[in-house]
């Protein structure tokens, strides 16, 4: 009696975790308020150790410091076998001469490329795999992952210890949750300002209340056919997620910016991605002048009173001239024209503004950096899109029907991404 009731127990649990998994993955998401990084929380292996890793939409695949990682259930990536290929992986790992083989150290292990961005170097560590936990007890087996060295991990948030990789790659966190537990290939995210935010893999429907799905416009996701990655082969194109802007509008007006800069170049420079990895959007000298050219007389015209510039910003303002509503400082609101009829992503004040201190308050976009010479071995692009103007905006990535839903921002609702 006694073996059939925790027979029933174990089918139970298992039944349970498989209905919870057909939901998807859900996980917190957090705000630094020291680097501004967004990172998140989940649990890896057999002593469900709490991994704080920050979230990158373009890092290819998941790593984190494995210096004091122990796991009873974890596997290397053999060198040659078809789940080292499906990682693309580089190379074998032979070196470890430790008694305790462990994730970090195996030999005859699949090489990966770890790539810190925010120190900008790469490390060559193994690729292994473990069972990756999240809440509403799901679980994903067997899921590979990357491990560094914590000497590695300088430039990261405070208590994280890698990154999260959400790019178009057969190993990103999204392709292998859907791909496990059988789940469209879509995930949303929503950058907290403060408090709490959500990543969600899968079931997007159940990471937003109803009353947020009329506020949704979409636009295609776009391929840029050159890799943008620091590590790449000849011919790869880029795993990050670029949207097709057409134009920039302030205050309704139409900047005056050419056309070549919104599109690829035969070498992939130009075109609009989205980051989680860069504060503030970033935009090319021939496009960041007439912004803020624009933007400054657009604001004088609402009696808003220029300052002195506080690096890295060039337009900054007296915050006592500037008047508060819902969605931030009443400022000129700036449109990202999309392809479709009246297609357009909005930034208002909480977006386009960064209060520096209580007297003053700037535009919160930065001149991109010249390309240096000669060139680097990627392509610059034009637009890249921050944190700062993400934040308490949902993202929902179909990559079934390769379309990017966004909400522009949730407080001119009335909503937040603690909220939704």
């Amino acid at each position: 009696m006694g073996s059939l009731h925790y027979s029933f127990l174990v089918l139970l649990a298992i039944l349970v975790s498989s209905a919870n998994a057909q939901k998807g993955l859900h996980l917190p998401v957090r705000k630094d308020p020291k680097t501004l990084q967004h990172y998140t929380t989940f649990q890896m292996g057999s002593n469900r150790t709490n991994i704080n890793t920050v979230i990158d939409l373009g890092a290819e695949i998941l790593w984190f410091g494995c210096d004091n990682y122990t796991s009873n259930s974890y596997s290397p990536i053999a060198c040659d076998s078809s789940k080292c290929e499906l990682a693309k992986g580089l190379g074998c790992i032979v070196e470890c001469h430790r008694s305790d083989p462990r994730p970090g150290c195996t030999n005859n292990t699949c090489g990966s490329t770890n790539f810190n961005p925010f120190e900008e170097f790469l490390s060559g560590e193994g690729y292994y795999e473990d069972t990756l936990y999240a809440k509403e007890n799901v679980q994903v087996p067997q899921f590979i992952f990357s491990c560094s060295s914590n000497d590695y991990l300088k430039g990261l948030a405070s208590g994280t210890i890698g990154m999260l990789g959400l790019a178009r790659t057969q190993i990103s966190l999204h392709k292998q949750v859907t791909g496990k537990l059988n789940l469209p290939d879509k995930f949303s995210i929503c950058l907290p300002s403060s408090g709490l935010g959500k990543l969600s893999i899968g079931d997007v429907s159940s990471s937003s209340k109803p009353d947020i799905s009329p506020l949704l416009k979409s636009t295609p996701l776009i391929i840029n056919p050159n890799s943008t990655s620091p590590v790449h082969a000849v011919g790869d194109a880029a795993v990050e997620y670029f949207i097709g802007v057409k134009s920039i509008r302030v205050n309704g007006e139409t900047l005056s910016i050419k056309d070549s800069y919104f599109t690829f170049d035969k070498d992939g420079n130009g075109g609009t991605k989205i980051s989680t990895i860069q504060n503030y959007t970033s935009l090319h000298t021939s496009i960041y002048k007439p912004l803020t050219r624009a933007f400054v007389k657009a604001a004088s015209d609402m009696k808003i009173k220029s300052v002195a510039a506080v690096a890295p910003f060039r337009a900054c303002f007296s915050s006592s001239s500037i008047s508060k509503t819902a969605a931030g400082p009443a400022v000129p609101p700036i449109d990202l024209v999309l392809p479709g009829t009246d297609v357009y992503w909005r930034i208002n004040g909480a977006n386009s503004i960064v209060e520096i201190d209580q007297k003053t308050s700037c535009l919160g976009f930065v001149e991109a950096a010249p390309r240096p010479k000669p060139a680097t071995a990627w392509p610059t692009t034009s637009i890249v899109i921050g944190t700062h103007q993400l934040e308490e905006n949902l993202l929902v990535f179909d990559l079934v029907s390769s379309q990017l839903q966004f909400s522009s921002s949730l407080l001119a609702h009335g909503k937040s991404c603690s909220r939704v």
